[in-house]
């Protein structure tokens, strides 16, 4: 049998978008008192032996993941619809609560609130970065400009 220098080896470099992923190797591999890149190793031939034992061709593993996948797809794509469903609900519940005011037309105000919208999205995508919520801290932004404050009186 030959010794594992003399064998040939492949070198295959992996992102990892989702962190848990690298963190569940990285636990692996101290468990195991192995390298990442053993650990990893044996972790794809697990899952490569696992097909094998139900005597699935690669084809077949490779066809069932692509099923999986579209399932996801449509599930995916029906929560989306829920939610935009969602959004426009409490949207038209807010036009029929709030009255419209021709201070609203203010060109101070909508640029206000544009801003106010635009941060709003800044911390959605930034949280979903970070993949979850992030504590509550305090708000420590200045005053709103004036033109929120009139339309509130």
């Amino acid at each position: 049998m030959p010794k594992r220098d003399d064998q040939q080896t492949a070198r295959v470099q992996v992102y990892f978008e989702n962190p848990k992923t690298e963190l569940a190797l990285r636990r692996e591999a101290r468990a195991g008192k192995l390298t990442l890149s053993r650990a990893a190793e044996r972790a794809i031939e697990r899952g490569l032996q696992l097909n094998r034992s139900k005597g699935e061709s690669p084809d077949d593993v490779l066809r069932a993941v692509a099923r999986r996948l579209d399932g996801h797809a449509k599930s995916t794509a029906r929560d989306f619809g829920w939610l935009m469903e969602l959004n426009v609900a409490l949207a038209r519940t807010l036009f029929v609560r709030l009255p419209e005011h021709d201070a609203d037309r203010d060109p101070d105000l909508l640029a206000a609130t544009e801003a106010r919208i635009e941060r709003l999205l800044d911390d959605v995508a930034s949280r979903l970065e970070r993949g979850g919520r992030r504590p509550v801290e305090p708000d420590t932004r200045p005053e709103e400009p004036r033109s929120f404050q009139i339309a509130a009186e």
